[in-house]
């Protein structure tokens, strides 16, 4: 699998699969993640929704309150994020930690910069019409400004 060398680092996701039709599925897979962020990175709400389920949830701590999102209040939330973290040209930070698929479901587990935030994603995705789509973010801060 190609990986811009660019916009991920860390360790190389583990393609150790037997069978090789999961190997498109997790380029697939590798493209939504990168859409995730570019979509949050850029503030685009519009972005986001074309990977997000529609009924999909939004879920985690933000310092001591529980945060719960449907996506579109979460598509307003990143919306609001201005200037965006591209226009501020602030650096990419992306790591896909692990990428597991199981049918037509996958999870996988995102370490990410943003905001002055480093979080810790938990991503379950479904695939909708040959489309993988996030249907629950859980989400961790590890560090924070």
């Amino acid at each position: 699998m190609n990986i811009p060398e660019q916009t991920i680092y860390g360790e190389p996701i583990d393609l150790d699969f037997p069978n090789t039709g999961l190997e498109n599925d997790k380029k697939m897979i590798y493209q939504s993640v990168m859409l995730y962020f570019d979509s949050v990175y850029e503030s685009n709400p519009i972005k986001l929704k074309k990977v997000f389920h529609p009924n999909a949830t939004i879920t985690g701590y933000m310092s001591t309150r529980l945060v719960e999102n449907n996506l579109t209040d979460y598509g307003e939330y990143i919306a609001l994020q201005r200037p965006s973290a591209y226009e501020t040209k602030d650096p990419k930070f992306i790591e896909i930690l692990s990428l597991k698929v199981a049918g037509d479901t996958a999870l996988a587990l995102v370490r990410n910069g943003i905001w002055g935030k480093t979080f810790l994603d938990t991503l379950t995705f479904i695939r909708v019409d040959k489309n993988w789509l996030i249907y629950n973010k859980l989400f961790h801060i590890e560090t924070s400004d």
